[in-house]
């Protein structure tokens, strides 16, 4: 094999066999997490003004109107037939099903409680990759996982003492709809663009939130106050389109398994914006809580995959 064939095999390793971790797919990843931590609190925002539905509707709406003009001014090609199937559960996972289903958990859940579904993500989102893909992390990586995985959710049900309810099933079926979302468009991101994938995705599940938007709106009260117009702003334009085009690229980069760890500090950074613009209270169990998960994280970036 020649020198050029060698680059292009090296190439097209799937991001979930690299084993040196990747300065720029971290930093992308982590300012994806950092995008998505101000999700719920956004969400409260826009509930303030907006019914579920609507704000549901409209978030994916605004963001497939944005994703429509990229694809054309770049003119992006046509997603290949056989990535069709991943498109389609990153537009149901991330675009319809966690969008709705959290915003009607945080109808009756605090921001605070609500986080512990980020908590879960990062394992949820592991395993279906792994599964997906055939290809296992090493034991390290799922004990330092696992471990990061147990405290988040041990902290933030301990901020309001949670205790099953429906917004804990909404909640769940979020989670399992956004971690396969999240599997399936960080493999794809390895090959397709990761700003591509989510713009397809969005443009995919436009449609569904069209129609909901057209039913909704004249049924629901809408008030439009800066506080909701400045939500539902944001996780239009940043939950739903912008921070998944940093984190689909991070997860092209660095993997799935791996990118999806740096989620586990998203909680953590969820509650201090809680603190800070929802006046919510947070215990002394954060700085203790603060640094086992960042133990983890540096634990699953350094450990190699199987």
């Amino acid at each position: 094999m020649n020198n050029e064939s060698s680059a292009i095999a090296t190439a097209r390793i799937s991001p979930l066999s690299r084993t040196r971790p990747n300065t720029d797919g971290t930093l992308f990843a982590a300012l994806g997490v950092l995008s998505f931590s101000f999700t719920f609190p956004a969400t409260e925002w826009a509930l303030k003004g907006f019914g579920p539905w609507s704000a549901t509707g409209i978030r994916g709406s605004v963001a497939a109107l944005i994703a429509v003009v990229a694809l054309a001014l770049t003119r992006a090609p046509r997603p290949a037939r056989c990535d069709w199937p991943a498109l389609a559960t990153v537009a149901v996972g991330c675009a319809i099903g966690f969008p709705l289903l959290t915003t009607f958990a945080l109808q009756t859940s605090t921001t605070a409680h609500s986080a512990v579904v980020i908590g879960l993500l990062p394992m949820a989102t592991a395993t279906l990759a792994a599964l997906r893909t055939k290809r296992h992390p090493s034991r390290a990586f799922w004990a330092a996982a696992g471990t990061g995985a147990v405290t988040v959710i041990a902290f933030t049900l301990s901020q309001n003492r949670g205790r099953p309810t429906i917004a804990d099933l909404y909640l769940f079926g979020g989670l399992v709809l956004c971690a396969a979302g999240y599997a399936e468009g960080g493999r794809l991101s390895a090959r397709v663009p990761g700003w591509q994938v989510i713009a397809w995705g969005v443009v995919l599940a436009a449609p569904v939130n069209v129609a909901v938007c057209t039913i909704a709106m004249p049924n629901e009260p809408i008030h439009l106050w800066a506080k909701a117009l400045t939500g539902l702003a944001y996780i239009a334009l940043v939950s739903q389109f912008a921070g998944f085009v940093a984190w689909y690229r991070g997860m092209g980069l660095i993997g799935v398994a791996r990118a999806s760890q740096l989620q586990l500090a998203q909680p953590l950074v969820t509650l201090v914006w809680a603190v800070l613009l929802l006046g919510e209270h947070l215990t002394p169990a954060v700085p203790a809580t603060a640094v086992i998960v960042l133990a983890c994280i540096v634990v699953t970036q350094r450990t190699r995959a199987a």
